[in-house]
């Protein structure tokens, strides 16, 4: 059999795994390094998952792309859809012929509700009928570190994700797997931090700074990319406003409101966002701009396109509502 060269051959047992390539400058993670592109704003607005345990290959499409029972695949896509859930694969870093242990687990980052519940699954049909809401499961007992290495949907992942996942320093009962496509291929080394549904992208060395940080429950602003399940604008004026107040724990600053205001003109626009501050509420105003240049945004990319890049404009604060 021969690789598929549009697959994830690094956890094939049937051919030899081979080389991805290397990250030569052509690479959208080298490009987007020396532009210094900001991940500011760019978590996903999912803000719960079902992780499925699935070592093998993957291939672009991930889950029908897999091993996983391809009768039950589609039915688990569109449930996962109606119910708005992001379906994750996770596999064991540098797990190439070990057999799957079956788990697979709900993970809810709503703030208020986070937690990550552990099963075991007899077949893939019964993640068809299990309940998505951690009413059953083993509650995780520490962080579960999720780091992008799906080398099939873009080779920067695995490039830069696959040594981040083997490296990254976690302790106690935090876990750490590789998983399937988060996003942002450009921002390679990706990490997804759970339960809080933390993105972080250009993750560098081993990450020990960001598991450092979350250890003593904070965030690790500088590669931060927002919070998952925030609208863009409200992660951008989190953003902001943690950097300049200081405020850096992973419950601080929650959204209360997210106004759009009138649009500058140029493809700009506005908003105004009310955070949660420790006395007073903070208020934002970040604006979003279309960048002025295209660029590939990923290494398969056909064509170029634009990113939108934030501003902060304005930060004051007021009394809470009801003071």
């Amino acid at each position: 059999m021969t690789a598929d060269p549009t697959g994830d051959d690094f956890c094939r047992t049937d051919v030899p795994a081979g080389p991805l390539g290397r990250l030569d400058a052509d690479r959208c993670s080298v490009q987007a390094l020396a532009r210094a592109d900001s991940g500011i704003a760019t978590a996903a607005p999912v803000d719960r998952w079902l992780l499925i345990e699935q070592p093998g290959p993957w291939g672009r499409q991930a889950l029908p792309q897999s091993r996983f029972d391809a009768r039950v695949a589609p039915l688990l896509a569109d449930r996962a859809a109606r119910e708005g859930v992001r379906v994750l694969l996770v596999r064991r870093p540098g797990d190439r012929l070990a057999d799957s242990g079956r788990r697979w687990a709900y993970a809810d980052s709503r703030p208020g509700r986070e937690g990550l519940w552990w099963s075991v699954r007899e077949s893939d049909a019964d993640l068809l009928t299990a309940p998505w809401d951690g009413s059953v499961g083993t509650p995780a007992a520490g962080r579960t570190y999720l780091v992008c290495t799906h080398g099939g949907h873009d080779a920067c992942c695995a490039l830069r994700g696959r040594p981040l996942a083997r490296a990254l320093p976690t302790t106690g009962a935090d876990e750490v797997w590789e998983c399937s496509h988060l996003g942002g291929d450009r921002f390679a080394a990706n990490l997804l931090v759970l339960p809080h549904g933390f993105y972080y992208g250009q993750v560098p060395g081993d990450g020990a700074l960001v598991v450092a940080a979350h250890d003593r429950d904070r965030v690790a602003l500088p590669w931060l990319r927002g919070r998952a399940g925030l609208a863009a604008p409200a992660q951008a004026a989190q953003h902001y406003a943690r950097e300049e107040l200081g405020l850096l724990g992973v419950d601080d600053l929650l959204p209360l409101a997210v106004t759009a205001l009138d649009s500058p003109g140029d493809g700009a626009e506005r908003w105004e966002v009310a955070l949660a501050g420790p006395d007073e509420d903070v208020v934002v105003v970040v604006e979003s701009r279309p960048s002025p240049e295209t660029v590939h945004l990923t290494c398969q990319a056909a064509r170029p396109g634009r990113v939108r890049t934030w501003h902060h404009l304005s930060l004051s604060t007021r009394p809470p509502a009801g003071a």
